[in-house]
Parts: structure tokens; C-alpha cells; sequence
């Protein structure tokens, strides 16, 4: 619910947006100044689903931590696990065998798939349009039901391990990617027919939201919303890992920097996801799924930090070792912290209305934020 909670002494309206909002999309708390209904500013109050992810990871061993990542970007688990996954076989220089990595690669751009079409509905609903949200789920459904026959589950997967991955993929996995690939094929034009060639649509985002290149770069802004001002910063180009660097897929970039900008870049990594998918699949080398580690792990001492390119921008895994079976230090650096801190600057002088559209483009997660 939005509600009033009193004036300044200018005499602007202070009102509560959330915590329990569906337009914040979790618990997300914004303390918005208005004067009319031009924003003056904007304050997010942040911990309502703080459950101090960093230092419980601490007493976990290099086996289960990893776990505790999925609980933070639930719309970019695979992704989350992969790094934490390689920070760990950084320190114990792990060679990881040419079918993990060709696996690994595949989740994580389905994943980026999922959450992308998750984003596409929820936001179209957030600014009115209550159809495209049932567009989103039907190919999103797709990819979750060929995550639950390999991995046994559809959000929180817990299929990355140092190493490798955990099962191999199941006999029907390359025949549902493929049928997959060709149902998204098919049904793009929908999505595109439907909002993004739609006059309202165009006129609630076009201009909406704007920052600059030189602004994302100060507030540390990384993914979609940085690359929607011009900035390259697309990890899997600037730091490639796993086999990224092997495969042939642009970054995109806008440079309106504006809602429709985040927009844009969103639809057409989707496109690239499927062509970086389409690279992989058919070439699956055979082999082990997974590299022979020890029973218990421990990291050398020292400090080690490995980057992933989410379905929100760079996730970052800083582990501090003693030499023992537990981390001394875990530090995540999540997107979503760094990309909504632009939300004030980008908002004053908009229209309160306005504000919907600017969050829904950021795609924010909310325990990703609060850790």
C-alpha cells in the first residue's frame, strides 16, 4: 500500500511505498518525497529479508556454501552457484572437464532465459498490461520443466559443484533445449507485437528513468541497466569464463539510457542467450561431468575473487582462506545493490507514475539486495 505519513517543511508529500507493494516486487521499503506528483527524492529502506547470507556462509564448509548464493538471486541461482563453484576451483586450480563447462554454459543462459521472461511479464504488468504476463510463463514453464528433470527442482537448482556439476544432464535434456529453441522462436514475435512495438508502452518509457553513461559508472551500476547507457561491461566478454570466449554472441548495448533503453537490451540478450544456447547443444562433448576432488575441501591460504555475468549484471565471490575446511571471509558483491542505488537520481523531477516503470526495468531482486 502507498501511504501518507506526513509533509516537510516545503510543504512536499512524504509518502510509504511497501514494504508490501507489488510493484516492489519483495519487501522493499521506498520513502518517496513528492511535490504534486513530481518526485523530489527518493530513499529505499532496506533489510526487511536481511538474513546475513555472507556470515552464515562462513560456518559452512566449500561444499555447501555455495547453496546459500541461490537463496539471494532466486531468478539467477545457476549463475550465483557457478561463481561461487569457480572461486572455489580457483584456489584449488581445478581443471574442469570440457562437458561441465559445455553444461554450466547452457544453464546459466537458460536461466538468464527464465529470468528475462519472468522480468518481460512482471513488468508489462506493473504498468497495466495484464496479458503478456501469461505470454512470459508459458515459454518460461518450458525451461523450468527442463531444469526439474535434470536438476529435481525449478527455482533453487543447487546443481553447481566445484568440479563440475552434480548429475549428469538427463537423456532427454538436448531434445527439450532444441523443441525449446524453436517454441521461443515462434513465439517472440507475440511478445513484441504485444508491448514492445505498442504506442503506451513506447510513451510510459520512452525518456522515463534516464542516467548516464558516466552516472552508471559512479553508482556502480553493472548488466542491463549499465549497458542500456553505452557502457560495456558484459563479464563473459570483459573477463571470460568457462568457454565463453570460444563462443560467437554480441553485447548489447544502447545508449538512450532511459526505460526503454533497459528495455531493449533485455529483449535482445534473450536472442543471444538462444544463439549462444544453439553454439552448444548439438556439440556436447562426451566425458565426465565432473573433475575428482577430495571428499573435504580446503582452500590454500590466501584470497580469491571470481566474477559471473547474472541475468541483473556482475556477481562477485571474494573468499578469504586460512587454509581451513570453512572461509575466514565471504564478501558477495550482488548487482541488484549497486543498480538500485541510481534509483534516486534517476527518478527526481519524474512523475510518481513513473516510478513504476523505472523499477521495473532495473529488475530488481530483493534478497540479492539484502543478503
Amino acid at each position: 500500500m502507498i501511504q501518507e505519513i506526513g509533509k516537510t517543511e516545503q510543504g512536499d508529500l512524504i509518502i510509504n511505498m511497501g514494504p508490501q507493494h507489488p510493484a516492489t516486487h519483495g519487501v522493499l521499503h521506498l520513502r518517496v518525497t513528492l511535490n504534486g506528483e513530481t518526485i523530489v527524492k527518493v530513499e529505499p529502506h532496506l533489510g526487511y529479508i536481511h538474513r546475513s547470507i555472507e556470515k552464515m556462509c562462513e560456518s559452512l564448509n566449500y561444499r555447501q556454501f555455495i547453496y546459500s548464493t541461490s537463496r539471494m538471486d532466486y531468478l539467477s541461482a545457476h549463475i550465483n552457484n557457478h561463481a561461487c563453484a569457480m572461486c572455489v576451483e580457483k584456489g584449488l586450480q581445478v581443471e574442469i572437464p570440457p562437458r561441465a563447462q559445455y553444461i554450466r554454459i547452457i544453464m546459466d543462459e537458460l536461466t538468464r532465459l527464465a529470468s528475462h521472461l519472468l522480468w518481460w511479464g512482471a513488468m508489462a504488468m506493473d504498468i497495466g498490461a495484464f496479458t503478456p504476463f501469461f505470454h512470459s510463463f508459458r515459454e518460461r514453464e518450458t525451461i523450468t520443466d527442463i531444469m526439474e528433470e535434470t536438476c529435481g527442482a525449478r527455482l533453487t537448482m543447487n546443481y553447481m559443484v566445484p568440479g563440475g556439476v552434480m548429475v549428469d544432464i538427463h537423456p532427454n535434456f538436448q531434445k527439450r533445449v532444441i523443441d525449446f529453441i524453436a517454441q521461443y522462436k515462434s513465439k517472440i514475435h507475440e511478445y513484441h507485437e504485444l508491448v514492445t512495438g505498442n504506442t503506451i508502452f513506447i510513451n510510459r518509457m520512452k525518456g522515463v528513468g534516464i542516467i548516464s553513461k558516466e552516472d552508471a559508472i559512479s553508482f556502480g551500476c553493472s548488466g542491463p541497466v549499465a549497458r542500456a547507457t553505452g557502457l560495456s561491461c558484459d563479464v563473459r566478454k570483459i573477463f571470460p569464463y568457462e568457454i565463453y570466449d570460444q563462443l560467437e554472441f554480441d553485447e548489447i548495448l544502447e545508449t538512450a539510457g532511459d526505460s526503454l533503453a533497459r528495455y531493449t537490451v533485455r529483449m535482445k540478450e534473450m536472442d543471444q542467450s538462444i544463439k549462444i544456447i544453439e553454439q552448444l547443444i548439438h556439440n556436447i562433448p562426451e566425458g565426465e561431468f565432473q573433475a575428482k576432488t577430495k571428499a573435504v575441501l580446503k582452500l590454500p591460504k590466501g584470497e580469491f575473487y571470481t566474477r559471473a555475468e547474472t541475468a541483473r549484471g556482475e556477481f562477485g565471490v571474494y573468499i578469504v582462506s586460512e587454509g581451513g575446511m570453512t572461509p575466514y571471509r565471504i564478501k558477495f558483491r550482488s548487482p541488484g545493490f549497486s543498480n538500485l542505488s541510481a534509483l534516486d537520481h534517476m527518478a527526481r523531477g519524474a512523475k510518481i507514475g513513473d516510478l513504476i516503470a523505472m523499477m521495473g526495468t532495473l529488475d530488481l531482486v530483493i534478497p540479492d539486495i539484502d543478503r
